[in-house]
């Protein structure tokens, strides 16, 4: 007979354990994301998939906050994190240290996501931009590739935290 696993079934690590982990090589930056639910739906995604790091940026909100803690449910404790006022910095820092940037994004030259290949031995932090104007104009120029997730029907755009757990998900499948 099937039934719902309990919470005690699904065998979860805890906090102390996810920071030992080895993570998967992926940072997620968010720029000038506006709702601090997606920024809670975010953390709590990057919890899932085991995610290197957050890096909030701009006038995106900050924990400890109560409307964050509660799309994230304690994602805000395992996951780490770090704010950078500047999104180029934050770019420059991460291209520094090896990692490619992926902005995702509708642009005259972006990739569809399925046509993208991840390769394994890279580094990658991808840039989730704002509610409305998506990634930060002065930023365009130091993404080193746009993706795009196809979209079939009437809508022109996903919500960020939806288009974020896509996107870490396909990055998580292809560099676990």
């Amino acid at each position: 007979m099937v039934h719902k696993l309990k919470l005690e079934e699904l065998n979860r690590i805890d906090v102390e354990t996810f920071k030992k982990v080895e993570k998967i090589p992926l940072i997620v930056i968010l720029d000038n994301v506006r709702s601090m639910h997606n920024v809670g739906a975010t953390f709590r995604t990057a919890d899932a998939f085991l995610i290197e790091k957050i890096i909030l940026c701009g006038i995106t909100p900050q924990p400890p906050h109560r409307e964050i803690h509660k799309a994230a449910l304690g994602a805000t404790e395992s996951v780490d994190w770090g704010y950078e006022s500047d999104i180029n910095t934050a770019i420059q820092d991460l291209k520094s240290q090896g990692f490619d940037i992926i902005g995702i994004e509708q642009t005259s030259n972006s990739t569809m996501i399925t046509d993208f290949i991840i390769d394994q031995s890279k580094k990658y932090a991808i840039i989730l931009g704002n509610e409305v104007d998506g990634i930060s104009d002065e930023a365009l120029e130091n993404i080193d590739v746009f993706l795009e997730i196809p979209q079939l029907g009437t809508k022109h755009s996903l919500n960020v935290s939806v288009c974020g757990g896509l996107v870490m998900w396909e990055f998580a499948k292809a560099l676990k």
